[in-house]
């Protein structure tokens, strides 16, 4: 009697999972939906929502004489942000996003071609490895060892004096704003350790662009008569473009919001990021600190809208 009971049981349970399953397959939207709720919700309540609530903070102002935040709707604290000073930081953060994300852009390029069209498989592995093995390492170690790179007492400088370039760095050293004591207090320092961080972000997706575009196309653009560097102006760069695109997204914002960097590598010129950090952990000014959020955003929210219009995005 109880092996009957047990295996009524075991067909009840397998009835009810049939029933389940069949009315899932009958609403495939359902499904769709329970399976992105869980995504969704973070997205909405913690991403969107933690966005929501910078911005309202962005509209408060803080108290010059109890350093308390007032709580109303105020325009104020935006307008701290056309001073003279706040302005140079936002140029300054946006200059050097704009030279690395250039500078990667013509690093990478030339790498990522090699790897699509050029390169053995056996040669692909070695430049995977070689291109992403930097990020296995931790940020901080790769950061502190540029500053030991490019201290006074440091390889570079070496190779200078080796080969009797000293004048050379004192000159580079010596140009006004972006030079410094040596190039480990600098903003050489902070653009080389950009472009070495970030490089990979965009090699990754330039090659994949890269080997997307058929060779069947550069066939037959050589047999229509093109020469090799019409190919590249008028057939891969074009196709290649939405690769570059994708990866001076990474290469531009993450610049942009970086804070560690500049802090370790440069000199007492600010960046956005340093401005955020500052204004909200030592100043304790919350409001300024969300409203120098929101200029990044804006920023990037410009750019790709330009990148769109200009069909960047058209064959992603």
């Amino acid at each position: 009697m109880a092996s009957i009971a047990s295996a009524q049981t075991k067909i009840a349970q397998l009835s009810l999972l049939r029933a389940i399953s069949k009315f899932f397959h009958k609403h495939p939207t359902l499904v769709l939906l329970l399976l992105l709720a869980a995504p969704m919700l973070w997205l909405g309540v913690i991403y969107l929502g933690s966005l929501a609530a910078l911005l309202v903070q962005s509209f408060y102002k803080l108290d010059d004489f109890t350093g308390l935040i007032v709580r109303e709707f105020t325009l104020d604290t935006y307008k701290q942000l056309f001073s003279q000073s706040n302005i140079d930081i936002v140029t300054r953060t946006a200059g050097m996003s704009t030279v690395v994300t250039m500078a990667c852009a013509l690093l990478a390029f030339p790498i990522s071609f090699y790897m699509a069209r050029y390169a053995s498989p056996t040669a692909k592995v070695a430049f995977y490895i070689a291109v992403t093995l930097p990020l296995w390492s931790s940020y901080l170690v790769r950061v502190y060892s540029w500053k030991l790179i490019l201290a006074k007492e440091g390889v570079l400088t070496w190779f200078f004096e080796l080969f009797r370039l000293d004048g050379v760095l004192e000159a580079i050293l010596a140009v006004p704003t972006i030079g410094g004591p040596s190039l480990s207090v600098s903003l050489y320092g902070t653009f080389l350790a950009f472009v070495y961080v970030w490089l990979p972000y965009m090699i990754i997706p330039t090659y994949t662009a890269l080997e997307r575009v058929p060779r069947s196309m550069l066939e037959a653009s050589a047999d229509l008569g093109a020469r090799p560097l019409q190919t590249f102006a008028r057939v891969i760069l074009p196709l290649a473009f939405p690769g570059v695109v994708a990866g001076s997204i990474f290469t531009f914002s993450l610049t942009l919001g970086d804070y560690i960097i500049p802090g370790v590598l440069g000199n007492s010129a600010f960046f956005i990021g340093q401005v955020v950090l500052t204004q909200q952990g030592t100043a304790g000014n919350i409001p300024l600190a969300a409203a120098f959020t929101v200029v990044p955003m804006l920023i990037m929210f410009i750019y790709l809208y330009i990148a769109g219009r200009l069909g960047a995005f058209d064959a992603l």
